[in-house]
């Protein structure tokens, strides 16, 4: 029963990319942390399945309210054709053109997902945002980059050009389970090793704002009683921080 084998490869792959690098993530938490702590904003950003990380995390129940996606329609799967989507992320200036639109700017902490780490509007992004001194924390898969060629014109892959480097330890191509007569394997690991990486961190960002006394803007799920109310005291409180309403 390979659907049992993915299941436990998708648990032994979050336990092993969680406790391999313990310090990336405190790395990662800490830069997360020092941006809200000094009212700078937050982003996240993927193109095609890579850009569900930033839908995961923001307007979430239990998350932080000043969690920002990035979004641009023609590298994300609502795209027609989808196809596009391929070419797209691999198009030099896109990158620079979505960051400089979205108003990123110093003092502010980026996330980018790629797991290839090779194509070039990820890796353009990330450039661009440090070049503008902001701190870049790349989620990708060391394992897929290492295999493959960059698409940017440097060479680079996401993982050369970030502050911090999380590795989801995927396997090259993500999909991680063979199936008996079937050429291609199935059952790809990056999104819910990412989802649950990024929760993680997200979280332990929120314990060192409480420990240092800031109360974090953590939403409440406006299907409970109160919800509503103290989300709105949320939007009033952070509107300087938050850029997707």
């Amino acid at each position: 029963m390979q659907g049992k084998t993915y299941i436990d490869t998708v648990l032994r792959t979050i336990d092993r990319a969680w406790n391999c690098q313990q310090e990336s993530i405190g790395n990662a938490a800490e830069a997360l942390y020092t941006a809200i702590r000094d009212k700078h904003s937050v982003f996240v950003f993927g193109c095609s399945h890579a850009g569900m990380l930033a839908e995961e995390v923001f307007y979430r129940t239990g998350g932080l309210a000043i969690l920002n996606p990035i979004f641009f329609s023609g590298v994300l799967l609502n795209t027609r054709p989808v196809t596009l989507t391929s070419k797209l992320e691999r198009l030099s200036g896109l990158g620079t053109i979505i960051l400089e639109e979205n108003g990123v700017k110093q003092g502010d902490c980026l996330i980018v997902h790629s797991n290839s780490g090779r194509n070039t509007v990820p890796v353009e992004m990330a450039m661009t945002a440090r070049e503008k001194g902001v701190t870049v924390i790349g989620f990708t898969s060391l394992a897929h980059s290492n295999a493959v060629a960059s698409r940017h014109p440097s060479g680079k892959k996401l993982f050369e050009v970030c502050d911090i480097v999380i590795d989801n330890c995927g396997v090259p191509g993500d999909a991680a389970i063979p199936v008996e007569g079937l050429a291609e394997p199935m059952g790809p690991t990056s999104t819910a090793v990412g989802a649950s990486l990024i929760h993680a961190i997200v979280i332990e960002a929120v314990e060192r704002l409480l420990a240092d006394g800031v109360m974090p803007p953590v939403f409440m799920s406006a299907n409970l009683d109160g919800g509503d109310a103290h989300n709105r005291r949320i939007f009033e409180e952070y509107k300087n921080n938050i850029f997707y309403m």
